[in-house]
């Protein structure tokens, strides 16, 4: 035992010149970090400083406890109460607002409208074809009605698909020679709800400034890069493709995974100008992006048989990646749709917001756009028809003093604003709001374009709104450009 112990105390012993070998390791550690201090950068010194100092004033500051203020007495506090005034929940809004002080309707908006008891010639609703009072359309939707009762009460995926709704997504896609269609029960959430279906976080939309507000909101959701470019010009899209272009260049990792698309309107509400089309179709092939095309106004309006502006500049419908239209115009319907191949509408069935989520469009709706449809494929000449009368009447607004048309004459939807503004947007539309007055007073039916002003991205400047169908005659026509030639001349001079 004596040994055993004798051996750990040899093994646990150091000789000398270990002893000092480290010693000498240990100085040269010191000697390497003193040498390090003074070859390390001198912004990095700065900066182990700071956190340093900062270090030591955490350590060593004084915690402050905050002041005890005193107790109110009870009379204080009642004073303070009734002292205080809060904020309105909303903005003060005047009396005499528009929004407050509308026109009522008795009776169905179609040729002849009847609006605060006095019948007009209807100038103002979207009824393009003239198939809001059809007899046809009402037969089809009584009979729906009947069928499967007013609504749904659930959204598509939940016993929310009728086969009515399949019929009408097929007839769709059939009509616009497309793969398949998709339907939505709101006409303003269907372009709002694909385009966040596609577009996310890091992705790049140009824009045309002149878009409607169901784009805006559709871009408002999807949380993508916007990028507007001036209304219909070519040269101003390209120069910002060119730009993008070059970013992508100095990222390549992050251009690979981020998508690019190109959000126009087939013809514009706001201007009733129609997009070039063509040219948008060369540019997404030389940049590489998609198109979306919204056609909710040259639906049932453009091409020979209505088919829209693809059909109008003899575009390949494939050439376009979604098209969506509402079927609140042309149709006489409610609702929306989307259409383009099958892959991509199916994302939507998915992703689409208001079409997961919202209840699905009345299956007597659904209906009556079934047989709207019937009827545009059965009478292809309704749409030149409809198409001379609004080069008639675009032609007959022209030159009436102080007034100038805004528009091309395919639109149906021109608009009227003053060719010199009196300075505020307020009196220009009290001006306008006058020659709307005086020619519903005489039996023409106008209205003013309305814009929820403090969300509009580019606002447009007051308007008369001037709308053309197939159901109004040339003499009716006339009548309605004199009119409102002498309610100018009247209220402007």
């Amino acid at each position: 035992e004596g040994g055993r112990r004798d051996v750990r105390s040899q093994q646990d012993r150091k000789p000398f010149g270990a002893m000092a070998a480290e010693g000498t390791g240990q100085q040269w550690v010191l000697v390497e970090m003193v040498q390090a201090f003074y070859e390390a950068p001198t912004y990095h010194l700065i900066l182990e400083g700071i956190l340093i100092l900062w270090i030591i004033r955490l350590l060593f500051s004084k915690t402050y406890k905050l002041q005890e203020r005193s107790d109110l007495t009870p009379k204080e506090k009642e004073e303070l109460i009734e002292e205080w005034q809060p904020e309105p929940l909303v903005p003060p809004v005047p009396k005499d607002h528009p929004a407050l002080n509308y026109n009522v309707v008795s009776g169905p908006p179609s040729h002849k409208i009847i609006v605060n008891g006095k019948e007009c010639i209807n100038f103002a609703s979207f009824n393009f074809l003239g198939l809001l009072d059809n007899e046809r359309i009402k037969n089809a939707a009584q009979a729906s009605l009947a069928k499967y009762g007013v609504g749904t009460c659930g959204p598509r995926g939940f016993y929310g698909t009728f086969d009515v709704h399949l019929e009408l997504e097929e007839r769709l896609a059939k009509f616009m020679r497309t793969e398949e269609a998709i339907i939505y029960s709101y006409g303003f959430a269907t372009i709002a709800s694909a385009i966040p279906a596609y577009s996310k976080r890091g992705d790049i939309v140009f824009v045309d400034e002149a878009a409607c507000f169901a784009i805006q909101k559709g871009l408002q959701a999807s949380r993508s890069n916007i990028k507007f470019f001036k209304h219909n010009d070519m040269a101003d899209l390209e120069r910002l493709l060119k730009e993008q272009e070059i970013e992508d260049q100095k990222n390549p990792r992050k251009a690979r995974v981020t998508r690019r698309f190109i959000v126009v309107e087939g013809l514009y509400i706001n201007t009733g100008d129609v997009c070039p089309l063509p040219e948008l179709v060369k540019l997404k092939y030389k940049y590489k992006v998609r198109i979306f095309l919204e056609e909710s106004l040259s639906f049932g309006v453009m091409g020979e048989h209505g088919r829209g502006v693809t059909e109008h500049f003899g575009i390949n419908i494939d050439d376009i990646d979604l098209i969506s239209a509402n079927m609140e115009n042309s149709l006489a319907s409610i609702g929306g749709f989307c259409c383009g191949r099958s892959f991509v509408i199916d994302h939507q069935r998915l992703s689409g917001q208001g079409y997961c989520f919202s209840a699905s469009l009345p299956p007597l709706l659904a209906a009556a756009a079934i047989e709207a449809l019937n009827i545009m494929e059965e009478n292809p000449g309704i749409f030149h028809i409809l198409q001379q009368k609004c080069k008639k009447m675009h032609k007959a607004l022209e030159r009436i003093p102080g007034l100038r048309v805004v528009g091309q004459p395919l639109s149906p939807a021109l608009h009227l604003q003053l060719e010199e503004s009196t300075g505020t947007r307020d009196s220009d539309m009290r001006l306008l709001k006058e020659i709307v007055d005086y020619c519903m007073n005489r039996g023409i039916a106008l209205t003013q374009a309305r814009y929820l002003e403090k969300e509009e991205k580019h606002l447009p400047p007051p308007s008369i709104r001037v709308v053309v169908t197939v159901e109004q005659t040339d003499l009716e026509l006339d009548k309605a450009a004199s009119l409102i030639r002498e309610a100018a001349e009247s209220v402007l001079n």
